[in-house]
């Protein structure tokens, strides 16, 4: 990593903060215990983007290009939470819940099969791939860097 991860604007300009109580409500229908540290995070930056923003995914790298967010959003749809699983569901194991875009358009789940409290990160790609790429979000922050390109 390269230093602290910073937030900026991706999807708009002004930041759109998450209220507690939705988070509270995705919690209540995914029947998950959300990261703490994510919790915070995409409470005031859903919607932006990390910089540094490279991630490893297997023998490969890819980007984190921004956070989902947690309410829907006209014309932002691609966006969402709701709108990513519910595309993603039939194709994938139970207890997988997104929660960031990559710059390819693929995505970042957590993954809750092994623990209902603390989950790991994976890569979910555009055929459906499942590939591990962090213990935990906040191993997954420290691990960002910048992408060679």
């Amino acid at each position: 990593m390269t230093g602290p991860v910073r937030w900026e604007p991706y999807l708009w300009e002004e930041p759109h903060p998450v209220e507690p109580r939705e988070l509270e409500l995705l919690e209540q229908q995914w029947g998950v215990q959300l990261p703490e540290d994510y919790k915070r995070l995409v409470g005031a930056c859903q919607g932006m983007t990390p910089i540094p923003c490279g991630l490893k995914v297997g023998g490969g790298n890819d980007a984190f290009c921004a956070l989902l967010t947690v309410r829907m959003y006209e014309n932002l749809e691609p966006y969402c939470v709701h709108e990513v699983l519910r595309d993603w569901a039939p194709q994938l194991p139970k207890g997988l819940y997104p929660f960031a875009t990559t710059s390819g358009g693929e995505h970042l789940f957590f993954d809750y099969r092994s623990s209902p409290t603390s989950p790991k990160v994976v890569h979910v790609s555009v055929e459906a791939t499942v590939t591990p790429v962090a213990d935990s979000f906040q191993v997954l922050l420290e691990n960002l860097f910048e992408p060679p390109y």
